[in-house]
């Protein structure tokens, strides 16, 4: 399982990788893409890019405003560096089990674009199989505990079951779809 501060950084160096950016704004960017369970702090965010400093895979640039009032503070801002840029192709590049894990898969799907079809379907058909062992799992559990269980906790399973068997379906018609060499139907029509 990928540590949530290696979940950071590849998403940090994704980000920059589009165009340099400020604290701020890499923490807004951050939260839109980590969704709303996993709200990331400033006391998470700055080691992370203070690690990637270090490591030289970004560097710092000031940038003032000129239109400013004098009192305000300039703004340090991120960017890519040509280590960091390699980093993230390796990163990126990765196709074992911390590709499909649950703390690394989606980060790593918000930048599928940049990445080749062969590593985006081995990652998808990783996901895909690592979810049908839970999912497998989950229901032989079910079908053992349902007597068992009030009638609430036996409904928080069967959504976590349908969430699971959605993701599974939705998989599959990525696959299917990056296969095919098309895009993806996100319509949900036939």
């Amino acid at each position: 399982m990928a540590r949530r501060g290696e979940s950071i950084e590849l998403a940090v160096l994704g980000l920059l990788h589009e165009s340099p950016m400020h604290g701020y704004e890499l923490r807004k960017r951050l939260n839109l893409m980590l969704g709303w369970g996993r709200i990331l702090s400033y006391g998470s965010l700055y080691p992370a890019l203070k690690k990637m400093l270090r490591a030289d895979w970004i560097e710092e640039r000031t940038v003032t405003n000129p239109g400013a009032l004098t009192s305000r503070r300039p703004r340090i801002v991120y960017q890519l560096t040509p280590a960091g840029e390699e980093q993230f192709v390796r990163l990126m590049s990765e196709v074992g089990p911390n590709a499909w894990e649950d703390d690394t898969f989606d980060i790593r799907f918000a930048f599928f674009g940049r990445t080749d079809m062969e590593i985006r379907l081995r990652v998808l058909e990783g996901r895909r199989s690592r979810l049908q062992e839970r999912l497998e799992k989950v229901q032989g559990d079910l079908s053992l505990t349902q007597k068992e269980m009030d009638r609430y906790a036996a409904e928080l399973q069967r959504h976590g079951v349908e969430s699971v068997e959605r993701e599974v379906k939705w998989l599959s018609d990525l696959i299917n779809a990056e296969r095919n060499q098309r895009p993806a139907d996100n319509t949900g029509s036939p």
